[in-house]
C-alpha cells in the first residue's frame, strides 16, 4: 500500500484541498449541530411532547442537517474536483486531436496553488514539449527531403549529360567524379540518419572494451593527414602516452572523426589545429581547437541540432548531423561535449567521458 509520505514532496503545492484546518472546522460544526439537537431535547417545550413528534422533529433536523451537508458536499466536489477535470479532459482531447497550443489556467494564484494547480502547469508543460517535438519532427522531413533531393538532382543531371555522349573524355571524367561524389554524400547522409535514428531510440547496444584511446586519437589524425598538408594547416597534438578507457570504440571514433573533420573544414590556408587529451581521477578530457572563422552565441545554440549549418559556404561538404550524431553519441556514453567559440578567433570543442574502471 502507498502510504502520503511514500510521495514525493512537490514544493509547488502551498495548500491542500482538505487540510487540518478543515477538518477542524467541519467537526466544531458537527459538535454545535449536536450542541443544538440537546439543546432542543432539554428544552421544557420539546419535553412537553409526545414521543411520535420528538422522534419526527429529531429525524426531521438530522434530515434537513444532512441535505445541507450534501449540497455543500456536491458543490465543492463540482467546484474543486468536476469542472478542473472537465476542462483537463476538454484539453487532453484536443491534445490527442494534434492541437498543442492548448494552455490550462491554473485555478489558484501561485501562492495558492493546490495538486489540482500542479497538475495543470505539468500538463501545460508537456503540451509545450509535445508541441516542439512536432516542430522538430516537421523540420527533420523537410530537412531529410531538402538534402536527399540535392544529391539526386545531380546524380540525375550529370547522368543526363553523359547519356548523351557528345562530351569530351576529360569532361565525361568529371561528370563522374562529380556523381560519385554526390552518391558519397547521400550514403553518408542515409548512415548518419540510421544511426541519429538508433541513438534515439536506444536501438545501438554498445560494445563496450577497454582500449588504448591515445592510439585511437592518432589514427583518427593520420587519416587526415592528407587534408592537413593540402591546406598547409599547421597541426599540434598533446596527448599521453597510453590512457586506457572502457566505451565504445567505434562511437567514439565517429566523434573524433567528426571533430577533426569540422575543424579542417573551417579552418582557412595556413591555420593552425590543435588536439590535447589528459585524464582524470574520473574521465578523460579531449579537445579539438582551431583558428578558424569562429561562430557566434547564436549559433553556438544551435550548434548541435540537426541539419544546422551556419556557414552556407561549406554546406557541400556535410550534411549537418555529423555535430548531431557526435553530441548524441557523447551523450550516450554519459559523457558531455561542449564548445566555446568566438567570431573570427576558431572554436574549441571539448569532450569529456566518464572512466569506468
Amino acid at each position: 500500500m502507498i502510504r502520503e509520505k511514500d510521495y514525493e514532496v512537490d514544493s509547488r503545492v502551498k495548500k491542500k484541498m482538505l487540510s487540518w484546518q478543515r477538518f477542524a472546522i467541519i467537526y466544531i460544526v458537527m459538535l454545535l449541530l449536536v450542541g443544538v439537537q440537546m439543546g432542543i431535547i432539554v428544552s421544557p417545550i420539546f419535553n412537553n411532547l409526545n414521543s411520535y413528534i420528538q422522534v419526527t422533529i429529531i429525524m426531521t433536523y438530522w434530515a434537513i442537517i444532512a441535505l445541507i451537508f450534501i449540497l455543500i458536499t456536491r458543490s465543492q466536489i463540482t467546484h474543486v474536483y468536476d469542472i478542473p477535470m472537465r476542462k483537463l479532459s476538454s484539453a487532453a482531447k484536443k491534445v490527442a486531436g494534434g492541437d498543442f497550443s492548448v494552455f490550462v489556467e491554473p485555478v489558484h494564484t501561485p501562492d495558492e496553488y493546490d495538486f489540482i494547480d500542479v497538475m495543470f502547469i505539468d500538463f501545460n508543460a508537456m503540451v509545450q514539449e509535445l508541441g516542439s517535438i512536432e516542430t522538430l519532427k516537421n523540420d527533420f522531413v523537410s530537412n531529410v527531403s531538402h538534402e536527399i533531393r540535392t544529391p539526386l538532382a545531380i546524380i540525375k543531371n550529370y547522368t543526363s549529360l553523359l547519356r548523351k555522349g557528345d562530351s569530351p573524355v576529360d569532361t565525361q571524367v568529371q561528370y563522374m567524379d562529380t556523381i560519385v561524389k554526390a552518391t558519397d554524400n547521400l550514403t553518408s547522409l542515409v548512415s548518419n540518419i540510421l544511426r541519429l535514428n538508433k541513438l534515439d531510440s536506444q536501438e545501438i547496444v554498445s560494445a563496450v572494451e577497454s582500449y588504448d584511446l591515445c592510439r585511437q586519437l592518432s589514427d583518427c589524425v593520420l587519416g587526415f593527414e592528407s587534408l592537413l598538408e593540402e591546406k598547409n594547416i599547421d597541426f599540434e597534438a598533446d596527448i599521453e602516452d597510453c590512457a586506457i578507457i572502457k566505451a565504445d570504440r567505434e562511437m567514439l571514433e565517429i566523434v573524433w572523426n567528426n571533430l577533426l573533420s569540422n575543424a579542417i573544414k573551417y579552418t582557412e590556408v595556413g591555420g593552425k589545429i590543435s588536439l590535447s587529451q589528459i585524464s582524470g581521477d574520473n574521465s578523460i578530457t579531449v579537445s579539438v581547437s582551431d583558428t578558424g572563422c569562429g561562430m557566434n552565441s547564436e549559433t553556438i545554440k544551435r550548434i548541435f541540432d540537426k541539419f544546422y549549418q551556419a556557414d552556407t559556404s561549406h554546406s557541400g561538404e556535410g550534411n549537418g548531423l555529423g555535430l548531431a550524431l557526435a553530441y548524441r553519441i557523447v551523450e550516450k556514453l554519459e559523457g558531455s561535449l561542449t564548445v566555446t567559440s568566438e567570431v573570427g578567433k576558431g572554436s574549441k570543442f571539448t569532450v569529456t567521458i566518464p572512466v569506468k574502471r
